[in-house]
């Protein structure tokens, strides 16, 4: 075997294609029961969790038995969000967590996330004897004792009551939601979350049946849900994705707002509350310069990391931050979870507008965005950027014209085979026109 495995977040690939496959999941179980022996010789405990991929059974069942096969516990907690996994790791004292999703792919992606004991994702030193385990040629046949595999019935009903916890209005009265559940992993506690808190709820996309995920709904497509708020005079939209540790919220006008946004308007009311560890906002930068903007006029510093929600945590874990986030959707209270939580980030909101009096409009109008190209085109291969001929000398002239009115990122796709390409300018002819020359080199180069 080789390759490298492990990318911005996790092991991605098509199900039944290297890696995500049965045999590569049962290396990676023992793989992951070697790694914690070698810390700490013993029997050791791994929940495993999933979305609702038809893959999602082969993948649980492989690891499964490379987990047993070196003497570790299993307990299998069936559909679950991913900060619900990463909690109940945690929670339940268990030495490793599992959770198998491609988050907002398609159906016949899968992956792998791997969480250490306090509920966060592997850094990258433990990621690296996962994976050399797993690449061994010869992997050496298990030693010892057999483990055992265990269905843990109340998984979901802890998770409910650790995501309820994390706001103090503990009523919802009066709110009615619209909840797009994307037919993934939040589709049964999304909307009974919200319910038991007394809001009115009009679910969607919430009969998964194996290969509808993230299939035009969802955080993704969040117009269809936007309709259902006009359509029954809602007070937000809340747009999961697959893995529901994501959100795309939707006002009452039935607009989608952007991540930036809503991480603009949480900063602000932890700001106004004394929460703000530091009086600063953690976000990648992929974020609208409009954000930081925005934030100063607050008397908020923004820190900005590279992209990736790991990133964005382990900055907040460093500096002891507690608001971080990207513009995609991840939101991470670093005092209520260890990971983005779009359902708990969904009830932080409705929280905001029910503190304020304010609707989910009117929170968003401090801050105003910058006028952004942003594109995604797939490419036959990813060599360095600075090596693709022309395109550093485009950026580069870009850059030059626009000064300090806006900005250029150029950067590959760490979970697909895309380069991503971002303009920002005062202007929304100059960022169009200015994204479109980027794009024009990558395609006549390395475009697929």
């Amino acid at each position: 075997m080789a390759g490298k495995l492990f990318g911005t977040d996790g092991i991605r690939g098509k199900a039944n294609q290297w890696p995500i496959t049965p045999e590569v999941g049962m290396r990676i179980g023992r793989a992951i029961a070697r790694v914690l022996n070698a810390q700490c010789p013993g029997k050791h405990k791994v929940v495993i969790g999933k979305d609702t991929r038809l893959s999602g059974y082969m993948l649980e069942n492989a690891i499964t038995a490379g987990l047993v096969s070196e003497g570790a516990r299993v307990l299998l907690t069936g559909p679950l969000p991913t900060p619900a996994i990463a909690y109940i790791t945690k929670s339940m004292a268990c030495d490793a967590g599992v959770m198998l999703t491609a988050s907002h792919n398609p159906y016949m992606d899968n992956g792998i996330k791997i969480f250490g004991p306090d509920g966060y994702k592997l850094n990258d030193a433990l990621e690296a004897e996962v994976e050399a385990i797993i690449l061994e040629e010869n992997l050496a046949e298990p030693q010892g004792q057999l483990g055992k595999a265990f269905r843990i019935d109340d998984a979901t009903g802890r998770y409910i009551e650790f995501a309820k916890a994390a706001i103090h209005a503990r009523s919802l009265k009066g709110l009615k939601v619209v909840v797009d559940c994307a037919n993934g992993a939040g589709y049964y506690v999304g909307p009974l979350i919200l319910q038991e808190l007394g809001a009115e709820v009009i679910k969607m996309a919430t009969k998964p049946d194996g290969v509808n995920i993230n299939e035009g709904v969802g955080a993704l497509y969040p117009e269809k849900a936007g309709a259902l708020v006009l359509e029954h005079g809602a007070d937000v939209g809340i747009c999961l994705d697959g893995d529901a540790d994501r959100v795309i919220f939707i006002d009452e006008k039935g607009d989608v707002l952007s991540g930036d946004k809503v991480l603009f308007m949480c900063a602000k009311a932890l700001k106004q509350r004394g929460q703000l560890a530091n009086d600063t906002l953690v976000a990648t930068v992929m974020s609208n310069l409009g954000l930081k903007t925005a934030l100063a006029a607050e008397g908020i510093e923004l820190a900005a990391t590279g992209v990736g929600d790991r990133l964005v945590i382990e900055c907040m874990r460093e500096h002891g931050h507690s608001l971080g986030g990207e513009n995609s959707g991840h939101i991470i209270f670093a005092d209520s979870a260890t990971t983005g939580d779009g359902l708990m980030s969904g009830l932080k909101v409705l929280e905001i507008m029910l503190d304020s009096g304010m609707t989910l409009s009117e929170l968003a109008q401090g801050m105003e965005e910058f006028p952004q190209e942003l594109h995604a085109i797939e490419v036959a291969s990813k060599p360095a950027i600075d090596s693709v001929p022309g395109l550093v000398a485009v950026i580069d002239e870009i850059e030059s014209t626009l000064g300090d009115s806006g900005r250029v990122l150029v950067r590959y796709s760490g979970t697909e085979n895309k380069i991503r390409v971002l303009v920002e300018a005062q202007c929304a002819d100059a960022a169009r026109d200015s994204a479109e020359s980027i794009c024009s080199v990558v395609r006549n180069t390395i475009g697929a």
